[in-house]
């Protein structure tokens, strides 16, 4: 008899278990589904980025969860989400997602989903945002290709964030020598 009572015990604890697990896991904005990626950090070795040599791409999504047989990116954004849906550029972002998971695992994913503060948008991977993907990143090669471009220098945070300031004859913001500490 104690036997029973202690296999009722911990069928009851795994049950409670499950339930936080669930709690937790909707909480995170994830759908059902193995986590088989994680950029999130949290003490562990960064994954491995992802690449597509056709699209001439690299990519670190937040998580990829395995769930009815396909990876879904899942993006995580630390703002609330825009009350008429997720902002064009972080759509973009998760059709990258999705497009470098095509590659990487062979298998198209039939939406990504963006995780905002408050909320949770799932974006649909259609051949219409697959083609305006490519033709924003050929823009973009285009750009980085060009010999003489003239950009946009209105902003000393996105200056000091870019990764082309140390060669630039316009930077707003001067290059800081990296620091050697002996």
């Amino acid at each position: 008899m104690p036997l029973l009572a202690l296999a009722a015990g911990l069928l009851v604890l795994a049950g409670l278990l499950w339930l936080l697990a669930q709690r937790a896991r909707r909480g995170a904005g994830l759908p059902i589904g193995r986590v088989v990626y994680s950029d999130t950090g949290g003490g562990t070795r960064p994954p491995k980025p992802l690449f597509s040599q056709t699209l001439r791409l690299t990519g670190k999504p937040d998580y990829l969860v395995q769930h009815r047989g396909g990876a879904i990116p899942v993006e995580v954004k630390s703002g609330r989400a825009p009350e008429r849906g997720a902002h064009a550029g972080h759509i973009y972002q998760l059709a990258a997602y999705c497009a470098l998971v095509t590659e990487a695992y062979g298998r198209r994913p039939t939406h990504g989903l963006i995780r905002y503060a408050d909320k949770t948008l799932a974006v649909d991977y259609t051949p219409l945002l697959e083609a305006e993907l490519k033709a924003l990143l050929a823009a973009m090669q285009a750009d980085v290709d060009a010999q003489d471009v003239a950009r946009s220098h209105e902003s000393p945070a996105r200056c000091r964030g870019c990764g082309f300031r140390d060669r630039c004859e316009e930077a707003l913001v001067p290059s800081t020598p990296p620091s050697h500490t002996l």
